[in-house]
């Protein structure tokens, strides 16, 4: 066996984690932005799909969870593999003036964008000024 083989049916270190460790969440970067409407959050959690991202508002807490999955063709078997799934997880406290009813979650190309609009009754609204 020639030396990169024997190196590549060795173990790697990130195989040889525990188990506890495994079940440690990425916490996924996010930018949050902030206009007169609403706030809205952009998370990076590339390989996630749609059917394994969990969002859920409850109260004044924001739960983002989302895992990736990684299959091997049937045909074929792994002789080294680093990542084998990833688990994401983020939270957020939120301010009392977003309406989390009516929240909107979207993810294209690996960045997940989540959009709450401040309650109606607390956002900025122009004044129609009459001449009497």
């Amino acid at each position: 066996m020639s030396d990169k083989q024997e190196i590549a049916t060795q173990p790697s270190s990130a195989a040889r984690r525990t188990e506890r460790e495994a079940d440690y969440p990425l916490v996924p970067p996010a930018d949050v932005l902030e206009d007169r409407d609403g706030i809205t959050l952009h998370l990076d959690m590339p390989g996630v799909s749609k059917d394994h991202l969990n969002v859920q508002a409850d109260k004044n807490t924001l739960v983002i969870e989302g895992e990736v999955q990684i299959t091997t063709p049937q045909d074929m078997e792994a002789l080294y593999a680093e990542i084998q799934s990833t688990r994401y997880r983020r939270s957020f406290t939120l301010s009392g003036e977003l309406d989390t009813e009516k929240t909107v979650a979207n993810v294209s190309n690996g960045v997940l964008s989540v959009s709450i609009p401040k309650r109606a009754e607390l956002r900025p609204r122009k004044i129609e000024v009459t001449v009497t």
